[in-house]
C-alpha cells in the first residue's frame, strides 16, 4: 500500500475528473465520483490489453493498475468510515432511547409509591 502511494507521489499521478486531479484530491470526492474514475481507468486498462499482443506489462499498464488500486483503496476507506459513522449515530440514538425509557420507568416507580413513602423521601432531601 505504502509503495503504491509513494509511486503515485513520485510520478505525480493525475486522475481524470473534471480535468485532471491529484491523489490528494481523490480524498475529497464522493464514492460515486470515485466509482466513475474507477470505471474510466478500468476501460483504459481493457483498451491497453486489447491493442497489444505482448504479454509483458508496459509501464503505462502498471501505472493504470496502480491508479486503479489507489482509487479502490480510497473508495473502501471512505465507505468504511461512512459506515462506522452511521453505526455510531445509530448506537447513540439507541442509547438515548434507552435512557428515555429508563427515566419513564423511574417516574412510574415513583408515582406508584404511597404518600407516606413520598413524604419520607421528601424529608430525606431536606
Amino acid at each position: 500500500m505504502e509503495k503504491m502511494f509513494e509511486m503515485a507521489v513520485r510520478n505525480k499521478f493525475r486522475f481524470p475528473f473534471r480535468g485532471m486531479i491529484s491523489v490528494e484530491d481523490l480524498w475529497d470526492l464522493s464514492p460515486e465520483n470515485l466509482d466513475s474514475i474507477f470505471r474510466l481507468l478500468n476501460s483504459e486498462v481493457k483498451k491497453e490489453k486489447e491493442e497489444s499482443l505482448l504479454s509483458k506489462k508496459t509501464k503505462d499498464e502498471k501505472i493504470l493498475e496502480c491508479k486503479i488500486e489507489i482509487v479502490k483503496h480510497i473508495f473502501k476507506t471512505k465507505t468504511d468510515e461512512a459506515n462506522a459513522k452511521l453505526a455510531e449515530v445509530e448506537k447513540k440514538a439507541k442509547k438515548q432511547k434507552i435512557l428515555e425509557i429508563m427515566e419513564v420507568k423511574q417516574n412510574e416507580n415513583l408515582q406508584n409509591k404511597s404518600l407516606d413513602d413520598l413524604a419520607k423521601m421528601l424529608e430525606e432531601l431536606d
